[in-house]
C-alpha cells in the first residue's frame, strides 16, 4: 500500500511511546507497593466539576443531541464572550468565536484557512510537536528557531524580524507553552505581532493554558493586542474537559466564514453534548472550583520545581502557567548510567521509569534545539503523588 508524503512527513508522537512502556510496566507493578507514578501526560488529574456532568446528563436524557450549526451553539459562543469580559476585560465578539472539536480542529482549520503549499511559519524550539505537524498537513513548513532559558524559550520580535523570508507566512506562538510552562511577555508580544503584521504575515496564538496562569506579568490573552490575531482556546486544561473534545478559535471577521465552510465539511461541528454541557463551566459555582483548582496546581509547581532543582535537575526557568516542568538532566544522568549524548533525555526518561516507577517525557519531541538534555515532567497529578516521586528521585539520585 502506498501513503502520501505528507502522512510520511509526521514524524512519530515518542511522548506516547513512553506512555506505552509505562502503562505496560504498571500493569506488572500494579499491586505491589511500588505502583508507577505517571508525570508523563499533560492531563489534569481533576474531572469535569457537577454541574458540567450534569449538564451533559439533562442534554442527553432532553434528546439535545443533534448537529448544531458548525460554528457552535450561539449560548455558548456568548457565555466565551462574556467570559474574555469578566476575566480579561477584553471586548471578544461572539460572532468571532467559533467552537471546535478540541484546540486541535481550531488549529487544523486555521492552517488549512491560511497556509498556502510551501509557506514557512515561524515557532520557538522547544515547542508542542502537534502544531508544527498541523502546519506540514496544511502543505507548510514550520521553521523552528532556537529560543533558550534568556528568552523564556519564546521567539523575540528580533528573531521574528531576523528569520522572516520570502516564504515566510506568519508565526505560530503558544503562551504559556508546552513543555516549558513560560509565557511571552504581553509587551514582547505586541512587539512581535508588530513586525509580522507590517510584513503582511498572520499571527497564530495557542492559548489553551491562558487560564491556568500564575503570574500577574503574563496572564493576559493575545486579543487585547489586535483583533487580527488568531486565538486559539481550549475546554481541555483549566476547563478539565480533557476528553470531552471541545475547544474553540477567536478569529477576524473575515475569516469566520472561511472558518466555517470547511468546519462544515471536515467536522459538521464539535460534540453537541459537549457543548451543552460546557455552558455549565461559566456558571460561578463552576468558576469557583476551576479557580480552586488553579491554586492547587500552583501549589504544585511552587512544591515539585524547587525539589527538581536541589535534586540537579535544574529548570532553567520557572514556569508562570500550565503544569510543566522543563527540566535539564544532563547534571544527574551519570547517576542513572546514562551517558551525556544526543540520547541523553531520551535514555534518562527509561532509566527512570524502570529504576524509579515514574514516568516522564524525554524532549525530542519538543525540537532540536538543546531537547536531548531536557526532559518534561507533568505537574497535573495529585500533590501526594508528586511528593513521593521526590522522595523516589531523592533515593535514586542521592
Amino acid at each position: 500500500m502506498q501513503f502520501s508524503t505528507r502522512a510520511q512527513r509526521i514524524e512519530p508522537f515518542y511522548v506516547m511511546e513512553v506512555a506505552k512502556a509505562a502503562q505496560a510496566l504498571a500493569r506488572e507493578v500494579a499491586h505491589t507497593d511500588r505502583p508507577v507514578i505517571f508525570l508523563n501526560i499533560g492531563e489534569p488529574d481533576f474531572t469535569a466539576p457537577p454541574l458540567v456532568q450534569e449538564a451533559a446528563a439533562r442534554a442527553i436524557s432532553g434528546g439535545a443531541t443533534q448537529y448544531t450549526n458548525a460554528l457552535g451553539l450561539e449560548p455558548l459562543r456568548e457565555a466565551i464572550s462574556g467570559w474574555y469580559a469578566s476575566r480579561f476585560g477584553v471586548d471578544v465578539p461572539a460572532r468571532r468565536i467559533v467552537v471546535t472539536a478540541g484546540a486541535s480542529a481550531a488549529l487544523q482549520l486555521a492552517c488549512l484557512a491560511l497556509i498556502e503549499a510551501g509557506d514557512e511559519i515561524l515557532m520557538p524550539d522547544p515547542s508542542y510537536p502537534c502544531n508544527r505537524h498541523f502546519v506540514s498537513a496544511a502543505e507548510g513548513m514550520a521553521k523552528l528557531i532556537p529560543s533558550g532559558a534568556a528568552d523564556r524559550f519564546q521567539l523575540s520580535a528580533a528573531q521574528v524580524q531576523a528569520h522572516w523570508g520570502k516564504q515566510t507566512r506568519g508565526v505560530l506562538l503558544a503562551s504559556p507553552s508546552n513543555p516549558t510552562g513560560t509565557s511571552i511577555a504581553p509587551a514582547e508580544l505586541r512587539r512581535i505581532h508588530e513586525v509580522v503584521k507590517a510584513k503582511g504575515g498572520i499571527t497564530i496564538v495557542d492559548e489553551i493554558y491562558l487560564g491556568l496562569s500564575y503570574d500577574e506579568a503574563f496572564g493576559q490573552t493575545a486579543l487585547a493586542i489586535d483583533d487580527s490575531i488568531i486565538s486559539i482556546n481550549s475546554f481541555s486544561k483549566y476547563f478539565n474537559m480533557t476528553g470531552w473534545r471541545l475547544g474553540w478559535m477567536v478569529v477576524p471577521d473575515a475569516m469566520v466564514p472561511v472558518v466555517e465552510r470547511l468546519a462544515q465539511n471536515l467536522f459538521i461541528c464539535a460534540s453537541t453534548i459537549s457543548q451543552h454541557a460546557a455552558l455549565a463551566c461559566f456558571a460561578p459555582e463552576s468558576i469557583a472550583e476551576f479557580e480552586r483548582r488553579r491554586a492547587e496546581f500552583k501549589a504544585r509547581r511552587d512544591y515539585f520545581l524547587p525539589a527538581l532543582n536541589r535534586l540537579g535537575l535544574s529548570v532553567p526557568v520557572m514556569p508562570d502557567g500550565a503544569f510543566y516542568a522543563w527540566a535539564d538532566c544532563s547534571a544527574v544522568a551519570h547517576k542513572l548510567d546514562v551517558a551525556p549524548g544526543s540520547n541523553c533525555s531520551w535514555d534518562f526518561a527509561h532509566a527512570l521509569l524502570q529504576q524509579a516507577h515514574i514516568a516522564a517525557t524525554p524532549g525530542r519531541d519538543f525540537g532540536t534545539a538543546d531537547t536531548a538534555r531536557h526532559i518534561r515532567f507533568s505537574t497535573a497529578n495529585s500533590m501526594a503523588q508528586l511528593q513521593e516521586a521526590v522522595a523516589r528521585m531523592e533515593a535514586l539520585l542521592a
